[in-house]
């Protein structure tokens, strides 16, 4: 089993800036693509972005393409989420995954095996 758990969320002002952690226990953290989701309310929870095990590769959903930068810390179990330049449409709840069966990252919320409990990002405009 792995446990996730996110933080970092909060409310901010468009233009600003977010660093979302997600520190796991229980299992190989560093074995493991990671990915991070947001669901806005209403709509479906999207893939924004996604590292290798061994941050070789990164994935960028096109919304958040020049904004967002996802890294690793595997030394600390940990993946980052920082997020400059903040717009409304960014407001959702932000979930962090662990795919513990794939060595490329995927976009597909069903191939992660783990999810933390999300944590909130409201920008106000």
């Amino acid at each position: 089993q792995v446990q996730l758990v996110e933080s970092g969320g909060g409310l901010v002002q468009a233009g600003g800036s977010l660093r979302l952690s997600c520190t796991a226990s229980g299992r190989t953290f560093s074995a493991f693509s990671m990915g991070w989701f947001r669901q806005a309310p209403g709509k479906e929870r999207e893939c924004v972005a996604g590292i290798r095990w061994n941050g070789s590769r990164t994935y960028y959903a096109d919304s958040v393409k020049g904004r967002f930068t996802i890294s690793r810390d595997n030394a600390k179990s940990t993946v980052y989420l920082q997020m400059n330049s903040l717009k409304p449409e960014d407001t959702g709840v932000y979930y962090c995954a662990a795919d513990s069966t794939r060595s490329y990252v995927s976009r597909a919320a069903p191939e992660y095996d783990y999810w933390g409990q999300g944590t909130h990002v409201t920008v106000s405009s």
